[in-house]
């Protein structure tokens, strides 16, 4: 389809946020995440870098970034993210995980079925849109090949 080189996948995104010392208590505490670096931004040295990952030694693909900006301000539109998404096995794991996040009082919605996925949407301290996402059904239950068609979702049976 194409002659790009291979990639590996998603190694890492990085976000910025007012407080690390909120961000880092969000990640631990709520996401139960470790900080596996502590550093500066090469590109603007003095300003926090901090990594965390759902696995304590930080492999690519596991890993989210922050550099802190203390009284800064994003907009949503063109150039920002809308939010991110981190995978769970089933519908029960999603379901754990509303209870512990309401439990470490994050505010977390129902959860929504997106056809493809079952999920729920939640914000860090910075009002920064997580989603958790079940790993199926699967994009192929609707067609034969994923992305071989355009769907309508709103279309009626």
């Amino acid at each position: 389809m194409t002659d790009a080189p291979p990639t590996t996948g998603l190694h890492h995104v990085t976000n910025i946020c007012t407080d690390m010392d909120e961000t880092r208590e969000f990640y631990e505490d709520a996401l139960g995440w470790h900080t596996v670096k502590r550093t500066q931004n090469y590109d603007d040295p003095g300003t926090p870098h901090y990594y965390f990952s759902s696995t304590p030694e930080g492999e690519p693909g596991t890993t989210v970034t922050y550099f802190e900006y203390p009284n800064s301000q994003g907009r949503p539109g063109p150039g920002a993210s809308h939010h991110f998404a981190f995978g769970v096995e089933d519908r029960e794991t999603l379901e754990s995980w509303r209870e512990h996040l309401l439990d470490h009082g994050v505010r977390v919605s129902t959860v929504k079925d997106r056809t493809y996925f079952r999920s729920i949407y939640f914000s860090d301290p910075d009002g920064l849109a997580f989603e958790l996402a079940t790993q199926g059904p699967g994009f192929g239950v609707d067609e034969d090949r994923p992305g071989s068609e355009e769907i309508d979702p709103f279309e009626a049976d």
